[in-house]
């Protein structure tokens, strides 16, 4: 191994450390003030991703509006898959950057 290189097999273990760690994390979007929330999993890989819950407080539910209820829940949504990226990015980032490959850190 060159100097200056990583262990290939301790970051390995690191890998499979944050991916067991990661595969209980959950995160929870929010839209209209908390009327809508969306609960998902933060998989290192985003096809596994899982929906876990979805809460919408009776408040929102108007049968002659269900265009804004469909935005809510998307907007719910779409800040769950951000946090859950950020969420990635974070555990992965020092990982990550710590290969020395381009666009990895």
């Amino acid at each position: 191994m060159q100097p200056g290189m990583p262990d290939m097999s301790m970051l390995l273990q690191q890998v499979q450390q944050m991916q067991e760690e990661m595969s209980a994390a959950e995160v929870t979007g929010q839209a209209g003030n908390g009327l809508v929330e969306i609960t998902i999993t933060a998989p290192l890989q985003t096809s596994g991703l899982e929906i876990r819950s979805v809460r919408i407080d009776p408040k929102v539910v108007d049968p002659d509006d269900v265009d804004t209820l469909q935005d809510l829940i998307t907007g719910a949504l779409e800040e769950a898959v951000a946090k859950a990226a950020a969420l990635q990015q974070q555990k992965m980032g020092p990982l990550a950057g710590g290969l020395g490959l381009p666009g990895l850190g």
